[in-house]
């Protein structure tokens, strides 16, 4: 029952967050989607996923303190990737296979009270 809920979850965020509108891109290759003021840049390579995040003024912020975790959506299945904080601004985490182009991707992080949401759509 859990993993019904948490599925429906996943979808309802998925389906309430606009990508086209607001990526850019980034200074690592990746997209960049903003929340809540911070510019989060999502880089793929691999089996290794990587969020770079930023301050409200798009300097680095530390990530030492962040949870977080990926929520993935690929061919069908949905899986969750924890997320580690990596120095000095990068929260990562490791893939089970390479996403396909058609993979979304949504990062889901708090920090100090605060909570952060971006959806990617993998390139």
């Amino acid at each position: 029952m859990r993993t019904y809920i948490g599925l429906a979850m996943t979808a309802a965020m998925i389906a309430t967050l606009d990508v086209a509108a607001a990526q850019t891109k980034g200074s690592n290759g990746g997209p960049v989607v903003k929340s809540q003021g911070h510019p989060i840049e999502f880089v793929s390579k691999g089996t290794d996923i990587i969020f770079y995040v930023g301050d409200d003024d798009g300097s680095p912020l530390s990530t030492k303190d962040m949870r977080g975790r990926a929520t993935i959506q690929d061919g069908g299945k949905t899986v969750t990737v924890p997320l580690a904080p990596a120095n000095p601004n990068m929260m990562t985490g490791k893939l089970q296979v390479e996403l396909s182009p058609k993979a979304i991707v949504v990062f889901s992080g708090s920090l100090h009270g605060h909570s952060l949401t971006a959806r990617y759509a993998a390139q």
